[in-house]
């Protein structure tokens, strides 16, 4: 990866179809049989959460090679208090660029612009792995707890970034995931149907 051989922009009306292309090659049998991240993605444009200011696009040579999108939502604290937070994703790169670079250039922008716009910290589900390496550590570490989550189950997939240092300082809490994310496998399915068919398959590593 050249880091001149991209840009990243918003998102604009026009790009929608080919950003649900884009992810559902990205997500395609990665954590499931298919995938439902593209009608994800379609839903939450028109979600009062969403935040347009910050869906963006990566284009190279023309072409739609990445996406990232954040929603609005809250920790409901401990002390009663409900806190301001984002949560992101879906964030896709094209699968012949993967491992190459383009998704934690794509993430840091995307980070960079939300700091920008003074939002105070960052939850979602990921791997550490490679999140980690962009500023996330594990929610745990910062007393935030995952809404439905028993205590003794395991939590390294929650992970959370402070855009503005000390921002979740003296708060602990239950993070909730916006209802948007939430679509039915039969609204799925339906609209599915309007993309080329591709095989859906098991595979070792899906979580679903």
């Amino acid at each position: 990866m050249k880091a001149n051989d991209y840009i990243i922009r918003l998102e604009k009306q026009e790009d929608h179809r080919a950003v649900e292309h884009l992810v559902r090659e990205a997500f395609w049998n990665v954590y499931r049989p298919g995938c439902s991240e593209h009608y994800v993605i379609h839903v939450l444009r028109d979600d009062p959460a969403f935040v347009k200011s910050l869906d963006f696009v990566m284009e190279q040579d023309g072409r739609l090679i990445g996406q990232n999108m954040f929603m609005e939502t809250v920790i409901e604290a401990d002390d009663g208090r409900t806190v301001d937070v984002l949560t992101m994703g879906p964030i896709g790169i094209t699968p012949e660029l993967k491992r190459q670079g383009y998704g934690k250039a794509l993430l840091d922008y995307s980070l960079e612009q939300a700091a920008a716009l003074g939002y105070g910290a960052v939850l979602f589900e990921g791997n550490i792995a490679f999140y980690g390496k962009s500023g996330f550590d594990y929610a745990s570490r910062f007393g935030i707890r995952y809404h439905d989550l028993p205590e003794d189950a395991d939590a390294s997939f929650f992970l959370c970034k402070e855009l503005i240092p000390g921002y979740l300082d003296g708060i602990t809490g239950v993070y909730q995931t916006p209802q948007g994310y939430y679509v039915d496998d039969a609204d799925v399915a339906e609209f599915d149907k309007a993309f080329p068919y591709k095989e859906k398959r098991k595979l070792p590593g899906q979580i679903f």
